[in-house]
C-alpha cells in the first residue's frame, strides 16, 4: 500500500529559480491530498507528474506563499470539467478569507467546494484507514500543522502454524481469521484469531508543520513518525531572524525530530538567501538528529514504507 510524498514547493516566502512557494502532495494509495498551495502549484503538479486528482487541500495558514495557488488551481479544475467535490481545510476563523480567494475576479467554482474551519486537535479528514489531524503550531498568524496517521494494521498471519499445527485447511478461513473473526472447523473446533495472528502492527505517520517555531505540540504528535516535514527557513547564522519571524532553524528542526524519535526529517521552507547553498541548514539538523535529515528540493518524491519493512 503506497504512501508517496512529493515536494512541489520548498521555498520560503520568496521563490527562487529552483524553489517554488510551499506545496506538498501526498498520494496515499490513490488518495491525493495537497498540503498548502503556493503560487504556481498547478504548474508544479504538471511538471512533476503528480496528477490533479486531489480530494482535499489542507491550509496551514493564510500567508500568501501558502495559498495564492488555490484560485488558479480551482479555476483550471473548472475549465477541465471537474465535477467531484473538493474540501478545503483551513484554520479557525479563516474560512471567509478562503471563500473570498476562490471568488476573486468575480469567479465561481463550477463544482462543489466545501470550506471547513478547524482547530488544533480536530480530525480534519477521517477514513476507515487513516486520519488527518490538525495540531497547534507557532507562527505570526493563526496556524496549524497536519499529521496523516494511519490506523494499525492486523498482525502477521502465521500460515505455518495454521496449516501444520492447527490443521486449518487453506481457504476463506485464513482471511476471516486475519480479519479478526473466529472460525469453526469441520471437526467442531473453534479457532480464535489470536491463535494465528500476531500483535497489531503500526501504520505510518507523516507530519507537516507548515511555518512554525519549534513547539512541543510537534514533538507530541510527531512521536515515532516515519517522516517529519519541518520548517527550516534559516541556518543558525540567522537565528535571531528565525525567532523574530516565527520560523525555525535547521538545528531547531533537528532537535524537534530527535525529541520526537522520528525516522526521517525533511527540511523545507528554505529562505532565498540560501538559494545557492543550503548545506548549512542540513548540517545543523544532522548534528542534532541521528536519523536521516535532508533539505527537500522541488520535485523530490519520498516513498514512506511501513515501519516493519
Amino acid at each position: 500500500m503506497s504512501l508517496r510524498v512529493t515536494f512541489l514547493g520548498t521555498s520560503g516566502a520568496v521563490p527562487t529559480t529552483d524553489r517554488a512557494p510551499s506545496a506538498i502532495f501526498i498520494n496515499r494509495e490513490g488518495d491525493g491530498l495537497l498540503f498548502d498551495c503556493g503560487e504556481g502549484t498547478q504548474r508544479q503538479m504538471m511538471r512533476f507528474g503528480t496528477g490533479f486528482d486531489v480530494a482535499a487541500i489542507f491550509v496551514t495558514h493564510l500567508h500568501g506563499d501558502h495559498i495564492l495557488g488555490i484560485p488558479g488551481l480551482v479555476q483550471s479544475w473548472s475549465f477541465n470539467g471537474r465535477e467531484a467535490p473538493l474540501t478545503i481545510y483551513t484554520p479557525q476563523g479563516t474560512g471567509h478569507d478562503i471563500e473570498t480567494l476562490l471568488t476573486v475576479g468575480d469567479y465561481s467554482p463550477a463544482f462543489p467546494v466545501e470550506i471547513v474551519e478547524i482547530s488544533a486537535g480536530d480530525v480534519a479528514r477521517e477514513t476507515n484507514e487513516y486520519e488527518v489531524r490538525a495540531f497547534q503550531t507557532h507562527h505570526q498568524t493563526n496556524a496549524v500543522g497536519y499529521a496523516l496517521i494511519e490506523d494499525d494494521r492486523p498482525g502477521r498471519f502465521d500460515r505455518q502454524k495454521a496449516e501444520e499445527e492447527l490443521g486449518i485447511p487453506p481457504g476463506p478461513a485464513y482471511g476471516r481469521l486475519h480479519a479478526g473473526e473466529a472460525v469453526e472447523l469441520d471437526d467442531g473446533r473453534v479457532i480464535e484469531p489470536e491463535e494465528v495472528v500476531g500483535d497489531p502492527r503500526p501504520g505510518r505517520k507523516v507530519v507537516y508543520t507548515g511555518d512554525t517555531r519549534p513547539v512541543d505540540a510537534t514533538v507530541e504528535i510527531g512521536e515515532d513518525a516515519d517522516l517529519l516535514i519541518h520548517d527550516a527557513t534559516f541556518a543558525a547564522d540567522n537565528g535571531e531572524r528565525a525567532r523574530s519571524t516565527a520560523h525555525s532553524t535547521g538545528g531547531e528542526a533537528g532537535d524537534i525530530a530527535a525529541r520526537a524519535g522520528v525516522e526521517r526529517l525533511a527540511l523545507t521552507h528554505i529562505s532565498s538567501r540560501y538559494g545557492a547553498d543550503s548545506s548549512a541548514i542540513e548540517q545543523e539538523a544532522a548534528a542534532a538528529f541521528d536519523g536521516e535529515a535532508f533539505v527537500a528540493t522541488d520535485g523530490q518524491t519520498v516513498e514512506v514504507p511501513f515501519p516493519d519493512e
